[in-house]
């Protein structure tokens, strides 16, 4: 997720405002639906009781548009307004990573050993426009994802769905493995091979349903209508956005109506923002965002009943571009993950990472449990072993390029990785990429980047969605998540293999996992330097009662209220 969800309006909002708004475009004229919805809108946000829930986010999301956007701050939103055939349960911890269903009737069907799922459209279905849902709204879907595109779509639709590469390529005119009956409600989806978590790519926001004929373009300031409890309107570049009631929503059974409207309100002084949460001027403060160490002591003293830390799957890591100098070379790879420092990084995030080597985090089925390969992550790094490695690597010398956001505390980690790979022995720089514009940046293949911040927030608790970023067809022109461009013939054939078996069999493969990601930290393909923990901070008029914090989203924005 979404950055990354995971850890995010930014690439593609950046590029709105310039015109006109990834880890997740131009202004666009909507559709006549679409301004129908923006209008009924307005009138529903008046009339929440209790006026909105302010949350306040450090980075706007890369798009609030479902089909494009894919970093933490659009899943929040995103998924209480795009319901898909499937959905996650509204639920604390662990629970909320239970997948059930959405606009469908019940969980698809299973059959053709895992290669077909058949599922049926609930009746009486109306968009937030009031426009009604048909089954072929589900093709037109996802075949907008492909050409859009997010930056999962091509591995978990044009990878998975048969016909959809095909599709995204230009080479059909539909995606031939979908077939979509509007009289009976039913939608049947074949795939090339069975996948395991395919339950959970229907719960992606991205595939969540728009209406037919939606543009085939990314809307990041005017979001096409959806059906959930809640709808996206009021959007303006890098500033603002709400979330508000919909006035046309019929209530699904576990998916909740929903208490008050939400005013969501963008600022990268994420200080200013923990304040405002502190003071009671906000009312949340994204889970996302680090708050400052400065004002940790401050909030623990005033404000400790209502502010605590989640752990959730979550991998901080730098990547290592492995088809260039210098981190071509394995031995240059050992050498960044032999002697970074992780207890340097942990107080540069305000003690908020757990250190760790493992590309798979501790929450996650599959991690390993044995000693990294090469030191304790917690020892504070071995300096004197790394400039020895980069002296046998032969890339002694090498410039680097670190690619850096701006935000903090991830700007202050490039900052200290950088003067680090210039102490083993580097000639390293660093490039500091608007918020705003960074994963789209990295993710475009002709820069060819060769190392900088990266992180990965589960998008759904199954380890093949970390391996995303590590299979060899993920490596796209645009919106690249494979940053690192790691192509490694075991990786693809063995994630590919695990993937096929369903996420309520995982632990009967978990050793395997196991010995993949043992093999990855091996081949120092990931320089994890730590596991995220996140903080769940609200202003005292919050009913922390009812509040929900999942694995998926953090806050559920439905669950919020005041006491």
């Amino acid at each position: 997720m979404r950055r990354h969800r995971r850890s995010a309006l930014a690439t593609v909002l950046a590029l709105a405002s310039v015109v006109a708004l990834s880890a997740c475009g131009s202004s666009s004229s909507s559709s006549t639906s679409t301004g129908a919805a923006a209008t009924t809108t307005s009138g529903s946000a008046t009339a929440a009781a209790g006026g909105p829930v302010k949350v306040v986010v450090g980075t706007a999301p890369d798009s609030l548009d479902p089909q494009f956007g894919y970093t933490t701050q659009a899943a929040e939103a995103d998924w209480l307004a795009y319901t898909g055939l499937t959905t996650y349960a509204h639920a604390n911890g662990q629970a909320g990573g239970t997948v059930i269903p959405g606009l469908a009737t019940a969980l698809p069907v299973v059959s053709d050993g895992g290669k077909t799922y058949t599922a049926t459209l609930r009746k009486g279905l109306v968009y937030s426009n009031g426009k009604p849902v048909k089954a072929s709204d589900f093709a037109y879907t996802i075949e907008r994802a492909l050409k859009l595109p997010w930056g999962g779509s091509g591995q978990f639709y044009g990878g998975t769905i048969k016909g959809a590469a095909e599709f995204a390529a230009g080479k059909a005119k539909s995606i031939s493995g979908i077939v979509a009956d509007d009289a009976t409600g039913t939608i049947t989806i074949h795939l090339i091979a069975p996948y395991g978590a395919f339950d959970n790519v229907l719960a992606f926001p991205s595939s969540g349903l728009v209406p037919s004929g939606t543009p085939m373009k990314n809307m990041p300031l005017t979001p096409p209508p959806g059906v959930g409890p809640y709808m996206i309107t009021n959007v303006v570049a890098n500033s603002s956005f709400q979330v508000v009631k919909n006035p046309h929503w019929t209530p699904i059974p576990g998916i909740p109506s929903g208490y008050n409207n939400i005013s969501v309100s963008i600022n990268p002084n994420v200080s200013s923002n923990a304040l405002a949460v502190l003071q009671n001027s906000a009312d949340v403060f994204d889970y996302a965002d680090t708050v400052p160490g400065s004002l940790l002591p401050q909030i623990k003293a005033q404000a400790s009943d209502r502010y605590s830390k989640k752990i959730m799957n979550s991998t901080y890591y730098v990547f290592l571009n492995t088809q260039t100098k210098p981190f071509s070379s394995q031995l240059a790879r050992e050498a960044v993950i032999t002697g970074i420092d992780q207890n340097a990084m942990s107080r540069l995030g305000s003690g908020t990472l757990i250190p760790g080597c493992y590309f798979l985090p501790p929450g996650m089925v599959g991690h390993p449990t044995q000693p990294c390969p090469y030191g304790d992550p917690a020892s504070g790094g071995n300096l004197a072993k790394a400039k020895q490695l980069v002296q046998q690597s032969g890339m002694a010398g090498q410039p680097v390029t670190v690619w850096s956001q701006t935000r903090s505390p991830r700007q202050q980690w490039m900052t200290y990785y950088t003067q680090f790979l210039n102490q083993i022995g580097f000639k390293a720089t660093q490039k500091v990429i608007a918020d705003a514009t960074y994963w789209t940046t990295i993710g475009n293949l002709k820069l060819n980047p060769q190392t900088g911040f990266a992180d990965w927030n589960q998008d759904f608790p199954n380890p093949i969605d970390f391996y995303l970023l590590l299979q060899s067809t993920a490596i796209q022109p645009n919106n690249n998540q494979n940053f690192g461009q790691v192509k490694d013939a075991h990786v693809d054939s063995t994630s590919k293999r695990l993937g096929a078996t369903p996420s309520s069999r995982l632990q009967s493969i978990a050793a395997q996992w196991q010995a993949l990601d043992t093999y990855v930290a091996q081949k120092a393909y990931v320089g994890a330097y730590g596991y995220q923990t996140f903080p769940a901070f609200t202003s005292n008029r919050i009913d922390l009662s009812k509040a929900i914090f999942g694995p998926q989203y953090g806050w559920d924005w439905s669950s919020l209220t005041f006491k």
